[in-house]
């Protein structure tokens, strides 16, 4: 069963910033009905400020909406609400004369405290909204212009001193100012987050792409020399035919030969047992893995190891490492080697393994990449292990036998 908190855990890092994101743009609308609607019930009798608390949850709702839809817009997900701006700066324009209306015909003494209040909050409010739904530093700064010098010509029907007219603007410019500057710089930080994830994402295809080529390479090397042969001498041997000599089949012999020896380096080249050294993968998981962005920590002694040991245990560092990059979110992967009563444990532990019960996930026990290890490790007589080992962390466990005369030398060593 999953705990309460699985579903933010399953959460890529650019859904979690996506998130809080979204959810600070509804906060702020949250905080607009506290410190605008519900305050008022303090400073004015129950009808006022029921009627004002209505008109600023109205008010914010729409914000929320309009935040919600500008965030996708950023995002490339829906097209840019322009119709719902526009709903906003009406809805803003009509609360705020209506609290200039219920300024001119309420009670003396309540004009300054909360029918203020809500007209001049409102007009910011909505300033730092609609700021973000728009492109371009001129634009936004319009905006918020637009709603300062509105503020301010709103007020003339109250027959407000000039200053207080001005101060009041000036109130709205810096306060819708600082709002959508805030709201910008979130959107800005959202974007790059999403930026660099798909930076990283396109290092870990480019750091795949080149393990591909270095096992084109391989394959070249193998087949490079061997079809150049071939060639040379299946041409030899039809010159030799059409003359009519007998050392035409030899050379057909030794063509058979090369082939058939070609057919065995390539399936060997295929399958990983083609001889290399541990450390060679270990260097080349350590470079996939630091150009995907991902903290690698190899620790342990490789040298001296049989090669069959070192191939089985070279491929299950390869496929982890494939695992790794393709699956989860994995900021730090360690990888140990040692030695112990005869046999050979290579470890490899990633933090990136989200949470789920899905049995065909690809880093679970059950799954067909960890079936293809275990069946090249019983080649020679190892197995493999693999599972949550804590929160968050998955471990692969490969051991492998040493032959008697290894597992001596590698006693001494230890020693």
């Amino acid at each position: 069963m999953r705990r309460p908190d699985g579903w933010w855990r399953i959460k890529s890092t650019p859904e979690k910033v996506e998130t809080y994101t979204r959810w600070s743009f509804h906060f702020f609308g949250v905080v607009e009905v506290l410190a605008l609607g519900v305050t008022a019930y303090g400073r004015t009798g129950a009808g006022l400020a029921t009627v004002l608390c209505l008109l600023v949850t109205a008010h914010a709702a729409v914000c929320m909406l309009v935040s919600s839809r500008v965030l996708d817009w950023t995002l490339g997900r829906r097209p840019q609400p322009v119709r719902l701006m526009w709903t906003l700066i009406a809805v803003t324009a009509v609360v705020a004369i209506t609290a200039v209306g219920i300024a001119e015909r309420g009670p003396a003494g309540e004009v300054e405290t909360a029918v203020g209040s809500v007209y001049g909050g409102v007009m910011c409010y909505g300033a730092g909204v609609i700021t973000v739904g728009v492109l371009g530093r001129r634009r936004r700064i319009a905006v918020v212009g637009a709603f300062a010098l509105g503020a301010g010509l709103i007020t003339f029907p109250l027959e407000m001193p000039a200053l207080a007219s001005v101060v009041l603007a000036g109130l709205v410019l810096v306060t819708g100012g600082f709002l959508a500057a805030t709201s910008v710089f979130s959107l800005w930080l959202l974007k790059a987050v999403y930026a660099l994830d798909d930076a990283k994402e396109t290092r870990a295809r480019l750091a795949v792409a080149e393990e591909r080529l270095r096992f084109g390479r391989d394959l070249h090397d193998v087949m490079g020399r061997n079809l150049a042969v071939i060639a040379l001498k299946s041409e030899l041997a039809v010159q030799l035919s059409r003359r009519g000599r007998p050392e035409a089949v030899e050379q057909m012999i030794e063509v058979q030969r090369i082939a058939q020896e070609s057919q065995r380096e390539v399936r060997d080249v295929v399958r990983g047992y083609r001889e290399a050294a541990l450390e060679v993968e270990l260097a080349g998981a350590r470079g996939v893995l630091s150009a995907a962005g991902i903290v690698s920590e190899v620790t342990g002694e490789t040298a001296g190891l049989p090669a069959e040991v070192q191939a089985a245990l070279g491929w299950v560092v390869r496929e982890a490492t494939t695992n790794v990059l393709r699956h989860g979110d994995a900021k730090k992967v360690a990888v140990t080697v040692r030695t112990a009563e005869g046999r050979v444990v290579l470890t490899v532990e990633n933090d990136g393994v989200a949470e789920t019960t899905d049995d065909d996930s690809p880093t679970s026990p059950g799954g067909s990449g960890l079936a293809g290890l275990r069946e090249r490790l019983s080649a020679v007589d190892g197995t493999l292990e693999a599972g949550p080992a804590g929160r968050g962390v998955f471990r692969l466990t490969a051991e492998v036998p040493l032959p008697a005369a290894a597992a001596g030398a590698a006693v001494e060593v230890a020693s």
